[in-house]
């Protein structure tokens, strides 16, 4: 008997040292949720409310966002919200404050008011930040309640204009329901082709580097301070290879060692979904870069974008053990494609920014002027448009002089211009729509959305057919063999970059393929000949051959590949031409030929393929104002080159910038 109490004592003496040390292990990782929250693209929407229309719209408005980031929170208490830039301009309330009301020393911005009320941990710089020039984005950054980081813009003296990064410490509860002090460290990158789209107010004051290099240079020493990383990164998504100042470069972050989860924005997106598909080391649905969790949230307020993360601590260290990412809709569209909203306004959101709100509205329903024709652009894609031609005679209005006193009277005066709000991406009810009748500023806001700085170049036949290759790639390819319909419109392609030039003629052969992709890639050979001239001096004529044509843009049908209505004749030396275009985020830095300077442009986007971006008076009235308060700003002839606008090379999606 003894001996058989003794064993059973050793077996469970056996039991408990095969036990005990299993349990302790189990107890030894402690799991801690931490969810990270995003807006981004803001352009100064706090109000749920179009001043354009001058109505409300549930599809925008952070004072909208606000309560889904309540309902986040309340889900998850370890919670932390992020911005990811574009925030103090992009709409007439950016526009009131930077042109007309001013912003003075210790003063808050509304858009940062209503942010403030929100409790963001930090926040990055967009592009857009930089257009009302330094001296407003410093006094908009003053009265943050957050701070904000960004790593690859530095002044001329080598000091950064904000932080590259932050580590904060905040106190987490874990599953178990311990707390623990955990360290967030915060890096932000911002596209460094600010330099050229803000040139006016940035050159000889900062210098931009690429992203991947700002990530290698300052990834390091964030790590070893803190327990994960979350990158505020202002850049798309695209794929193909890495190029040094790519714009669309958040894929190739996701490759540099040292970062957990990535916030995007720029393109005015949302990731995850759909618009991502096909891309290579991209999950569209479970909303990876390389396997690392990384989330878009829209534009204007539209989503809020949610990463969670699962976080064990082993060895002394926390690491990612499990993550889901989500982007979170204010509203939804019913089978009748009728806005549905999901959420009501926060009050607070509101009442932060309700003065100002209340004075653009003033503001915008000042009127201006009267037309006697409506002004519509709900067929721009398609047939000559009036909402375009508008914008392109105003160009051409106030250059002509210009031109003159610059020497470049004896050329042909060329206007590029493009349809902003044309459906598609925008929604089914994104168009301009001038009624006959008294115009206001809210209007004319709606023909012409960005307050863009108007270029001068002088360009050959050749670049001319180049950039209207790349305008044509709207139209998809049509099959004549075809017994069945075929879009004639490719919807992924931005209307704001289907540029119509005005005052050569034209015409596209849809059988024909794009030139093109939808992001600026060559994919097909060039079909003929570059345009050339009679012999003599360059600017004796217009490209391809053609006398001097009057200043209206005629196309017989869209399509593709030009068909010239007139035969070319050979000549020693290219002919070239004045073209207007509106300087934009079009302008790349790489790529492209270098052009005789000038002075004028587009586009806030895009920012990029959006609905976003800069959006207010036409470059006639704006260039008018802008060089009243701000001398020196335009630049007949600029002793700084200036390329083409969106050289073929360089597209990106698109979008503020749109967008």
């Amino acid at each position: 008997m003894p001996r058989n109490v003794l064993s059973r004592r050793a077996l469970l003496l056996c039991g408990v040292v095969l036990v005990l040390p299993w349990t302790a292990g189990a107890q030894a990782a402690p799991r801690l949720r931490l969810r990270l929250l995003e807006t981004t693209d803001l352009h100064v929407n706090v109000f749920p409310y179009d001043y354009y229309r001058d109505r409300t719209d549930d599809t925008v408005g952070l004072a909208k966002t606000a309560n889904l980031i309540a309902a986040a929170r309340a889900e998850v208490p370890n919670t932390l919200l992020f911005d990811n830039g574009d925030v103090i301009q992009g709409s007439p309330l950016g526009d009131y404050m930077a042109y007309s009301r001013g912003l003075k020393p210790g003063e808050v911005h509304p858009v940062v008011a209503a942010m403030n009320s929100l409790g963001y941990l930090c926040g990055t710089l967009g592009n857009h930040e930089f257009n009302y020039g330094l001296d407003y984005l410093g006094k908009a950054l003053v009265g943050q309640n957050f701070p904000s980081v960004c790593a690859n813009v530095l002044k001329t003296d080598g000091t950064p204009l904000v932080p590259p990064t932050r580590v904060f410490t905040r106190e987490m509860v874990d599953e178990a329901g311990a707390k623990h002090n955990l360290r967030i460290g915060v890096i932000g990158f911002v596209p460094p082709q600010i330099l050229q789209w803000d040139q006016a107010h940035l050159q000889g004051r900062l210098t931009a580097t690429d992203i991947v290099e700002a990530a290698r240079r300052h990834l390091p020493q964030l790590r070893a301070e803190a327990d994960i990383v979350v990158a505020l990164c202002h850049y798309g998504i695209a794929g193909g290879e890495a190029k040094p100042g790519a714009e669309n470069a958040a894929l190739h972050l996701a490759q540099v060692p040292g970062i957990d989860a990535i916030m995007t924005g720029h393109q005015h997106l949302v990731f995850p979904g759909k618009d991502f598909a096909n891309i290579p080391d991209v999950d569209a649905q479970r909303g990876t870069l390389h396997g690392m969790p990384a989330v878009m949230a829209g534009f204007w307020g539209s989503h809020l974008g949610v990463i969670d993360l699962t976080l064990e601590r082993r060895g002394g260290a926390w690491s990612v053990a499990e993550f889901a990412t989500e982007a979170r809709p204010i509203y939804e569209r019913a089978a009748d494609r009728n806005v549905v909203a999901k959420v009501s306004a926060s009050k607070a959101v509101l009442a932060a920014a309700r003065p100002e709100h209340e004075a653009t509205l003033i503001y915008v329903r000042q009127p201006v002027g009267e037309t006697r024709a409506p002004i519509t652009s709900y067929w721009a894609l398609v047939a000559d448009d009036p909402s375009v031609q508008i914008v392109s005679n105003a160009q051409l209005w106030y250059v002509r002089d210009l031109a003159k006193n610059a020497g470049l009277g004896d050329l042909p005066l060329l206007s590029a211009a493009a349809p902003f709000k044309a459906g598609g991406r925008g929604g089914p009810d994104y168009y301009t729509d001038v009624k006959p009748g008294p115009v206001a500023i809210k209007d004319v806001a709606d023909i012409y959305l960005y307050p863009n700085t108007l270029r001068v170049v002088k360009v050959t036949g050749a670049q001319l057919r180049e950039w209207l290759e790349r305008s044509a790639g709207l139209f998809n390819r049509i099959d004549l063999a075809s017994g069945t319909d075929q879009p004639l419109i490719d919807p992924r392609f931005p209307s704001y970059n289907f540029d119509v030039i005005d005052g050569v003629t034209y015409r596209i052969d849809v059988t024909q393929p794009a030139r093109y992709d939808n992001d600026g890639k060559v994919v097909a050979p060039h079909p003929g000949p570059g345009l050339e001239s009679p012999a003599g001096r360059p600017g004796a004529g217009v490209p391809g051959g053609h006398q001097q044509l009057p200043c209206w843009w005629r196309r017989p049908f869209p399509g593709r590949r030009w068909q010239h209505d007139r035969a070319r004749s050979a000549g020693p030396e290219p002919r070239r031409c004045c073209a207007l275009h509106r300087r934009t985020e079009g302008d790349r830095s790489a790529g492209g030929q270098q052009l005789v300077p000038g002075a004028l442009a587009r586009r806030g986007a895009g920012d990029a393929g959006h609905r976003g971006g800069r959006r207010t008076l036409p470059p006639a009235w704006a260039a008018r104002r802008a060089a009243r308060q701000h001398a020196g700003r335009l630049h007949p002839v600029s002793p700084q080159p200036c390329r083409l606008r969106r050289p073929p090379a360089q597209r990106r999606n698109q979008t503020g910038i749109p967008p």
